[in-house]
């Protein structure tokens, strides 16, 4: 099976998330690429996720309580 295409980005880090990322990717064998696309992918799906709340409240659309999302989802205690 053909891996995805994958694109490249740059970025700047503060010397200081630099020097934790590596030392994050050294101690578990794994890339500070890696680490940077599970931070995104992780931060994305929260960022849209808030910008999907901000557009219904703005557009006036149902609001959805927490209760019944836990309800729904079988997280209700």
């Amino acid at each position: 099976m053909a891996k995805p295409k994958q694109k490249q980005i740059n970025i700047r880090l503060s010397e200081d998330i630099d020097k934790r990322l590596s030392a994050l990717a050294r101690t578990t064998h794994r890339t500070k690429s890696f680490y940077v696309r599970q931070a995104v992918f992780e931060h994305m799906e929260n960022l849209e996720d808030y910008y999907l709340a901000i557009s219904r409240l703005e557009e006036n659309q149902p609001t959805i309580a927490i209760d019944d999302v836990e309800r729904e989802l079988g997280l209700d205690d």
